[in-house]
C-alpha cells in the first residue's frame, strides 16, 4: 500500500491543523494506522494510532488531549487534528499502516510507511 499524507504547514503556536493520509494500491480498511514524527536531529516518536475500525485509539503522552486521530476507511484515509499546537510539535509527521490486530505504537510494527509531511509551529 502505498501512503500519502498531507495537510502540513506554518502555524503560530495554539493553532490547530488536520494531517491526512490517503492509501492508494489497496484499502486499509484492515489495518491499524498511526502517525509518528520525527523533529531535525531526533528520532522518530510515536504520536498516535487507531484500530482497524477505529473503536480504539492510543496517544503519545505528549498528545494527549490535543491531538485527534480518526479514520474513513470507505475513502482509506486517517486524519490527525492537531489542536493547542506547541513549538515543541514542530516535525516531519508520517502516517503508517501496521498488519491486522497488530498495536501499531511501535516503528517496529510498522509495515509501510508514508513520506513525511512537515509541521511547523512558530512562538
Amino acid at each position: 500500500v502505498q501512503l500519502q499524507a498531507s495537510g502540513g504547514g506554518l502555524v503560530q503556536a495554539g493553532d490547530s491543523l488536520r494531517l491526512s493520509c490517503t492509501a492508494s494500491g489497496r484499502t486499509i480498511y484492515r489495518n491499524s494506522m498511526a502517525w509518528f514524527r520525527q523533529a531535525p536531529g531526533k528520532e522518530r516518536d510515536f504520536v498516535a494510532a487507531i484500530t482497524w475500525s477505529g473503536d480504539s485509539t492510543n496517544y503519545a503522552d505528549s498528545t494527549k488531549g490535543r491531538f485527534i486521530i480518526s479514520r474513513d476507511n470507505d475513502k482509506s484515509m486517517v486524519f490527525l487534528q492537531m489542536n493547542s499546537l506547541k513549538p515543541e510539535d514542530t516535525a516531519a509527521y508520517f502516517c503508517a499502516a501496521c498488519p491486522y490486530g497488530s498495536p501499531c505504537h511501535r516503528e517496529s510494527f510498522v509495515a509501510s510507511w508514508g513520506q513525511g509531511t512537515q509541521v511547523t509551529v512558530s512562538s
